[in-house]
């Protein structure tokens, strides 16, 4: 396999970690998610006009021609800022959808709203009950006329807050639990029955349960077909989680750099703690921790466009170890930093909070290691 980037991938890795350190040093990141919208507009429009947003679209659906690589290599400098701006709801998620099952004219309303920021999305598919398990659906689209007619509860929207439109994944047949009877559909969160609560999350970002109540979509709001919707979520999720592996890569790249300094500071006894070998130790195995997580992201990524099964296992495998390697530096951070680390005023404390969120986005170690398990047994 070659890692080696492209020229012009570098060229984006370099303006994006620019755009981060201009936009996102801790002082002012903490203002914007304390602010009442919670993110700033006017960053998500610097995306659009750096082309980031419209980069994993092919120049026929009115993109730059990107794919998994290039989206990766966004996440990982994001996740080096703590980036809360929707990306991977909104280019990620519904840009997959649309990529894999849309139509020409769902693909012709949707992917140019979304490549200059004008259509900023949320995946809801989360429920109280499913625990990660994406057939385990109590919404409910039932045929009304010439369209249907959505019902239900979603939990934990990310980016919901400043969703124009929600991709929705709906039951339209079968039992709950079954594979089969799986539909999805855009929404238009303005939609009369769309009702949402907002809230922030633990960290930084902003989410939303949304409820629907006889919420009437057009039959064109369906992407892909009636009932047959499974395969293309776990697609679509399985590149949603090998983006947030990469952001997460790049968040405890920062969160052990920021840990190193620390201890080059701090001191007791009258030396720096970083000269105590225990310490010393600790740091390095954090460093090998992440090592690891850029090996195996890089392969995830690779891997996406293989057969299902392939995709699955190195999916599945990347979000075990990462999961692992992000609480493991996690606490290894605040550790060594002390009770101070937890503090608001503290940038490691959010890079602790970030990386321990994300064991619970799209399922955690344990589901993992154990759809893992279930496809090498055969």
């Amino acid at each position: 396999m070659d890692f080696n980037f492209t020229d012009e991938q570098t060229m984006v890795r370099d303006s994006l970690t620019r755009m981060v350190r201009e936009n996102y040093d801790t002082d002012t990141r903490r203002a914007a998610i304390g602010s009442d919208s919670g993110w700033r507009p006017e960053v998500w429009a610097q995306l659009a006009e750096l082309g980031l947003l419209g980069m994993p679209f092919s120049e026929e659906d009115g993109g730059f021609g990107g794919g998994a690589v290039d989206s990766m290599i966004v996440m990982e400098e994001f996740g080096k800022g703590l980036v809360v701006e929707p990306f991977v709801p909104t280019v990620v998620c519904a840009g997959g959808f649309l990529k894999h099952a849309g139509t020409a004219a769902q693909k012709e309303e949707h992917i140019g709203g979304i490549v200059d920021g004008s259509r900023i999305f949320a995946f809801a598919y989360a429920e109280p009950r499913g625990r990660f398990d994406y057939a385990d659906l109590e919404t409910t689209a039932k045929k009304d006329g010439g369209g249907y007619v959505l019902n239900g509860h979603k939990a934990v929207v990310i980016g919901a807050p400043w969703a124009t439109h929600l991709v929705v994944t709906a039951r339209t047949s079968g039992g709950q639990r079954d594979s089969d009877g799986i539909s999805v559909f855009v929404v238009d969160k303005s939609s009369a029955g769309v009702v949402t609560r907002d809230y922030p999350t633990v960290d930084g970002r902003r989410a939303s349960e949304v409820y629907f109540e006889n919420v009437a979509v057009p039959a064109e709001a369906l992407i892909g077909e009636e009932g047959k919707a499974l395969p293309l979520i776990e697609v679509v999720t399985d590149e949603a989680i090998a983006a947030q592996c990469a952001e997460v890569c790049g968040a405890m790249k920062v969160a052990h750099a920021m840990t190193v300094d620390y201890s080059r500071q701090r001191k007791q006894f009258g030396v720096p703690i970083g000269s105590f070998q225990v310490l010393q130790h600790r740091m390095v195995d954090m460093y090998t921790e992440y090592e690891q997580s850029v090996s195996m992201t890089y392969l995830a990524t690779l891997k996406l466009g293989e057969s299902e099964v392939e995709r699955k296992l190195a999916v599945s495998a990347a979000k075990v170890r990462i999961g692992q390697a992000a609480h493991h530096i996690g606490q290894e951070a605040i550790q060594i930093h002390g009770g101070m680390g937890m503090t608001d005023e503290l940038a490691i404390g959010h890079y602790f909070k970030r990386l321990t969120v994300f064991d619970a986005e799209f399922g955690n170690v344990d589901h993992h290691m154990k759809r893992h398990v279930a496809l090498a047994s055969g």
